[in-house]
C-alpha cells in the first residue's frame, strides 16, 4: 500500500470525527483534498474503509482493522520523533530492557541510579515482561537485553549469569509457621496468601506450581511490589513468597519472620540474555557489567582493616 503519515493522520481524524468534513478542517486540508486522499487509501486497500451515510461516515470492518494498525503506526512515528529529538540534544545511546518482576522491582532500582549517573547521555527503557516474552523480545530485536530468573528456554540466546537468588516464605511473627526452619510450599496452601499482581513473573510461576499440586492459591490481595507484599504480611493479612533479598530488607522494620522453602525451585539463577551474533554497543555492555559487579561476592579480605 502507498500512503504517508498525512494519510494516516487524516484517516484517524475521519474515524474520530465520523466526518470527512470535520477531519479535513482538523488537519488543515480542503474537503476535496481530504476526500481524494481517503478514496486513494481505499483504492490501495482494495476494500471500502468507510460507509458513507447521510450525515458523516462510519468504519467498515476493514476500516476497524486499518484503524487498529494506524494507531500503532502513529504511536511509533511519535516515538521515533521523540527519540530523534533526544539524539539531537546529545543523547548517545538508548538501551531497551525486558525484565522479570524481581529485576524491575528489586534489582534495577539498585543498579540503575549509579549507571545513569555514570552515563548521563544514555537512556534506559525498562519494561516488565514474563520470562518467555523476555527471550522472544530479545530474539526479535524488540529489546537489547533481557533479565530472567529460573528455568527459562533461552531460545539460543547468549545467557550471562550475574547472580543467584532464593525464594523464601514470609509470615507474621506470631504465625504457626514462624518457628519452622523450612516448609514445603504445598503446606502453605491452606493459608491466605499475599501475592504480586496478575502477569508478574513470580505469580505466574506460583500459579503453575499450585496447578501441579491440584490446589488453588488463596490470594487475599495482589500488589505491585515485594515491599508491599511484606508490609501486608507484617500486618497479618496473610503469608507470601518473595525473593530473599526483599525479605531481608524488610525483616528489621516489620513484624515478619522468614521461613526457608524446601522446594527445589526455590533457588533461581539470574541471567542477562543477549543476541549471540550481535556486537553489543559499549553502553549496553556497561549495563551488563554494572549488574554483574553489583551482585559479585566481595573479594576475600574486603572490608578488613589493616592491623
Amino acid at each position: 500500500m502507498d500512503f504517508d503519515l498525512l494519510d494516516l493522520r487524516l484517516f484517524h481524524a475521519v474515524a474520530q470525527h465520523a466526518s470527512i468534513t470535520h477531519a479535513a478542517a482538523a488537519e488543515h486540508l480542503s474537503l476535496a483534498a481530504a476526500s481524494a486522499r481517503i478514496k486513494a487509501l481505499e483504492r490501495h486497500a482494495g476494500v471500502p474503509l468507510f460507509y458513507r451515510q447521510a450525515r458523516g461516515v462510519r468504519l467498515t470492518p476493514a476500516g476497524e482493522a486499518f484503524l487498529h494498525h494506524t494507531r500503532a503506526m502513529l504511536r511509533q512515528a511519535e516515538q521515533l520523533r521523540a527519540d530523534l529529538h533526544e539524539y539531537g540534544r546529545g543523547l548517545r545511546g538508548h538501551v531497551r530492557v525486558f525484565a522479570n518482576t524481581t529485576a524491575v522491582t528489586d534489582i534495577l532500582p539498585e543498579v540503575l541510579p549509579a549507571f545513569l549517573k555514570a552515563n548521563p547521555k544514555v537512556n534506559v527503557e525498562l519494561q516488565e515482561k514474563p520470562n518467555a516474552d523476555i527471550a522472544l523480545g530479545v530474539l526479535a530485536g524488540r529489546a537489547d537485553l533481557g533479565i530472567v530468573a529460573g528455568r527459562v528456554d533461552t531460545l539460543g540466546l547468549r545467557a550471562i549469569h550475574f547472580s543467584t537468588d532464593r525464594l523464601v516464605l514470609v509470615v507474621p511473627r506470631g504465625h504457626r509457621l514462624a518457628r519452622r526452619k523450612a516448609v514445603a510450599f504445598g503446606e502453605t496452601l491452606d493459608d491466605d496468601h499475599v501475592g504480586m499482581h496478575p502477569g508478574s513473573t513470580l505469580q505466574d510461576f506460583l500459579a503453575k506450581v499450585t496447578a501441579g499440586l491440584g490446589k488453588p492459591l488463596r490470594l487475599r490481595v495482589e500488589l505491585s511490589s515485594f515491599d508491599a507484599v511484606c508490609r501486608m504480611v507484617g500486618a497479618g493479612v496473610g503469608i507470601g513468597v518473595v525473593p530473599e533479598s526483599s525479605a531481608r530488607r524488610n525483616l528489621a522494620t516489620m513484624q515478619l519472620a522468614q521461613v526457608e522453602l524446601s522446594d527445589d525451585w526455590r533457588v533461581r539463577e539470574r541471567y542477562v540474555l543477549v543476541r549471540e551474533a550481535q556486537a553489543l554497543p559499549a553502553f549496553a555492555q556497561a549495563l551488563i557489567d554494572a549488574l554483574c559487579a553489583f551482585h559479585a561476592p566481595p573479594a576475600p579480605g574486603a572490608g578488613l582493616k589493616a592491623a
